[in-house]
């Protein structure tokens, strides 16, 4: 058989992803609620969408297009966003099976109190370690709105190399720009890149997980 695109639970110390459910709900409106500033050109909920946006990403998912996740804070244990693999590519191998070629790490969000907590690095690290080490991908895809400097930063933060900007290429998110086009910032990484990017992400993280030890042992 080909690829088929599935999500399996994928855990670390900071995080734990797990397949999007309508449970996750109440602890996702309470998370895209603390503070919207920095969602200015990102596609997040508000409370009272949640469970549409939870709908809308499942039926994506049904066509096999999407796996969505929730982000679980293990500190917690309560969701605090959302990402999701997006856009798998096949390429012919020679038995003539479809093999994964190429696949996007997006949708992603996190409420305001887990922004700079390591949580979005780990997330980062443990959806690239999966495709690149059990699918075999040649590629991961990102991408941003062209104006979004923080979400760009975030991206090279992780490892994604700049490849320039397509013009017209997406729908906005931005309030405002209902049924506009955006410029959308393209970042890959690719396998030869995964060796030297996962060093650097694990190093990254050490640093994250041991401040929030720290913190932890403290509280």
């Amino acid at each position: 058989m080909g690829f088929a695109l599935e999500h399996p639970l994928l855990e670390g110390a900071l995080v734990r992803l797990e397949p999007l459910r309508p449970e996750h709900a109440a602890e996702l409106a309470k998370a895209a609620e603390e503070d919207r500033d920095s969602y200015r050109f990102t596609w997040v909920p508000a409370a009272d969408e949640v469970s549409g946006y939870i709908d809308a990403q499942l039926a994506r998912a049904a066509t096999g297009r999407l796996a969505p996740y929730a982000q679980i804070d293990q500190a917690s244990g309560r969701a605090v966003g959302a990402t999701a693999y997006w856009d798998p590519r096949l390429w012919p191998a020679p038995d003539g099976e479809e093999r994964l070629s190429a696949i996007e790490v997006g949708f992603s969000w996190l409420a305001a109190s887990a922004q700079g907590t390591g949580i979005n690095s780990e997330s980062k690290y443990l959806l690239f370690r999966h495709a690149f080490e059990s699918w075999g991908v040649a590629r991961i895809d990102l991408k941003t709105d062209a104006r979004n400097a923080r979400s760009r930063a975030a991206i090279e933060a992780v490892g994604g190399r700049f490849e320039g900007v397509l013009r017209n290429w997406s729908r906005s998110w931005a309030p405002g720009e209902e049924g506009r086009l955006r410029d959308s910032a393209i970042f890959s990484i690719t396998a030869e890149e995964w060796p030297e990017c996962r060093a650097a992400l694990e190093a990254r993280l050490g640093r994250f997980v041991s401040r929030a030890r720290s913190n932890w042992a403290g509280g």
